[in-house]
């Protein structure tokens, strides 16, 4: 062509028409690569068709006058016999190809793709092989450019493609994966064609673990709870040791943590049922020092006396009834004296006043009684004002008289000092609004869970019998023991709660044998799956079908996840039954009966 004068771009039109794929993706000529290039992003049928032509137009001088709209396949048809008879004579010729194209390359040029299967018989049709030639060009694989063997013309066409992609293992490596019994299969790197024998080992994930804290937990713990074997001695020697191995005294949150253990001693060695008086030892008993409220002086305005009012009333002032000076008192006889003597003047209101200010409360309370309610109100609120902000008896009053306590709204503060002694004095002290004592409860246990004290209020909602929600419903107040759910899974999931929450459980059914908490399977489930993990597969299997009793005694098509959930668990780990290992041979197949409900359950449910 006119611009080359490399002898390299000199090709014979017959010969150098054939090999298409090599010469379209190996020896491109500069002009048609840029222009290839600049019509990238042009649709693809008009590249094409450019692209063809200009291919055409280039090296064969007899293609140059076809119109640009012609039919490609009527210019295949009409040159196909004439580039299978020349590609048979440069066949023949031997080394036609190398002439040119193996000096620059360096390597020999293979026949035609085409014309090898144009000969083989591979494909007859025209717009077939038409067709090949428009894939090739445009899905080029580095495979179809290898090496060719000229024996190979004569037998059937065999593709050993050379490998595109490197090897994921350039040597013999060692292949890893966990077992459902909790073991750890590895297949060591031995060749058996080569002589060397198979090698596989098992290894069991407990004694890989055995000096992890998460093993030492999950063995320590004398779970499943509903075991016919298990004591509930067992279940409070558990609770004791983790008052002394993991619950710091010193913290506000250490001793609260140690609370609540205690109250599941409690609950457990009552059998699950418990007064509030037996609670309110345990608050005082857990308290590490008994606080001095001390008390005030009666504020005059509560009294209803001014200043002035006040000062002349106080000791060694003039009386200005009787003109005299009184003596200053000291005894409690004087003091009790000089309310009597102000009574014999029928001054109610100023003996009410000299009894309140002495700290005759007793006198000013009943004398108060007696007359009308405004007066009592009065004197009763001079005497609780002599009280601190943070005394349990604050609380007391403001309890009895139909209001929900401070004490309820301000616990938690460092300033106010421990909830406690607030919470056992409204539990040993029920008021006739039994509405009003839960209410009152309830508060306090917000209030502390408001403050970050969630071991603290989770206390004050047992005491309230709040229900145990889901971890989902934010709303709800506590989803497990001791456990925040307005926090991440991961952090709330915790072992100690789940742990702690079916001990909770555990208590509650030995007062009542068929109660559970529904919304609880769910974290069995998933410490079932921590026991598999860690090699304990006989331990995790009896927690499958704990949950499996109670969703069969249910209905499982309310919680259809939970059971299919369950049933695959079970089914992977329903060998490590010591049962079904004792079996003869011809009986393996055989699975628990709850396994085989709960299974029937679940199909049931996927056709309804």
């Amino acid at each position: 062509r006119q611009g080359y004068e490399d002898p390299h771009w000199q090709y014979p039109a017959a010969s150098y028409g054939d090999d298409y794929i090599y010469q379209s993706h190996q020896w491109q000529p500069v002009a048609w690569q840029e222009d290839r290039d600049l019509r990238q992003g042009e649709p693809y049928s008009k590249s094409t068709n450019y692209r063809d032509q200009h291919y055409y137009r280039g090296y064969h001088p007899n293609l140059a006058t076809t119109p640009l709209g012609q039919d490609r396949t009527q210019t295949y048809n009409s040159y196909n016999e004439s580039y299978a008879a020349s590609a048979r004579r440069e066949w023949a010729a031997g080394e036609t190809l190398g002439s040119d194209s193996g000096e620059a390359s360096g390597q020999p040029q293979e026949p035609s793709l085409l014309l090898q299967y144009r000969e083989l018989g591979l494909s007859s049709s025209s717009s077939e092989l038409s067709q090949y030639i428009h894939d090739s060009a445009d899905h080029y694989d580095p495979t179809l450019s290898g090496t060719w063997n000229p024996a190979q013309a004569g037998e059937p066409l065999v593709s050993t493609p050379a490998p595109v992609v490197p090897l994921k293992f350039l040597l013999p490596h060692m292949a890893v994966c966990f077992g459902a019994r909790g073991q750890l299969v590895l297949v060591c790197p031995h060749h058996p064609a080569e002589g060397q024998l198979a090698h596989v080992e098992l290894h069991s994930l407990e004694v890989i673990l055995h000096d992890t804290k998460e093993l030492e937990e999950l063995q320590a713990f004398p779970g499943p709870l509903a075991r016919e074997d298990l004591h509930k001695v067992d279940v409070v020697t558990f609770c004791q040791q983790k008052i002394a191995t993991s619950c710091d005294l010193s913290t506000q949150s250490g001793r609260d943590s140690s609370l609540l253990w205690k109250l599941l001693v409690l609950l457990c060695r009552q059998n699950g049922s418990m007064v509030g008086s037996d609670t309110a030892e345990l608050l005082m008993q857990d308290c590490r020092c008994r606080q001095k409220y001390k008390r005030q002086s009666p504020v005059a305005n509560l009294i209803g006396l001014m200043d002035d009012e006040w000062m002349s009333c106080q000791p060694g002032s003039l009386d200005l009834i009787t003109g005299e000076v009184p003596p200053v008192v000291e005894t409690q006889a004087q003091i009790v004296e000089k309310f009597t003597k102000l009574l014999y003047y029928g001054r109610k209101k100023d003996a009410l006043v000299w009894a309140m200010r002495n700290q005759l409360w007793g006198h000013a309370l009943f004398l108060s009684s007696k007359m009308d309610p405004r007066t009592y109100s009065w004197v009763l609120t001079g005497f609780t004002s002599t009280l601190a902000t943070n005394d349990p008896l604050q609380t007391l009053f403001q309890l009895m008289s139909g209001k929900i306590p401070q004490a309820a709204l301000c616990c938690g503060d460092a300033t106010w000092g421990d909830w406690r002694p607030h919470l056992a004095v409204m539990l040993s002290n029920k008021v006739g609004d039994m509405e009003l004592n839960h209410r009152a409860i309830i508060t306090m246990g917000d209030t502390l869970a408001g403050r970050g004290a969630v071991e603290a209020a989770h206390f004050c909602y047992l005491m309230a019998d709040i229900p145990f929600g889901y971890f989902g419903a934010k709303a709800d107040r506590m989803a497990l023991l001791g456990s925040s759910h307005r926090q991440a899974f991961a952090q709330f999931a915790r072992m100690e709660a789940i742990q702690r929450t079916e001990i909770f459980e555990y208590c509650q059914r030995l007062r009542q044998p068929e109660s559970f908490l529904l919304p609880f399977q769910v974290y069995k489930l998933l410490y079932a799956s921590c026991l598999a993990d860690y090699g304990l597969p006989a331990q995790a299997l009896q927690y499958c079908e704990q949950i499996a009793t109670v969703l069969l005694g249910q209905d499982p098509a309310s919680h259809p996840v939970l059971a299919q959930q369950v049933m695959k668990l079970a089914e992977r780990l329903k060998l490590s039954d010591p049962l079904l290992l004792e079996m003869p041979e011809q009986d393996e197949t055989l699975e628990p009966d709850w396994l085989v409900q709960l299974r029937a359950c679940c199909r049931e449910w996927e056709v309804r």
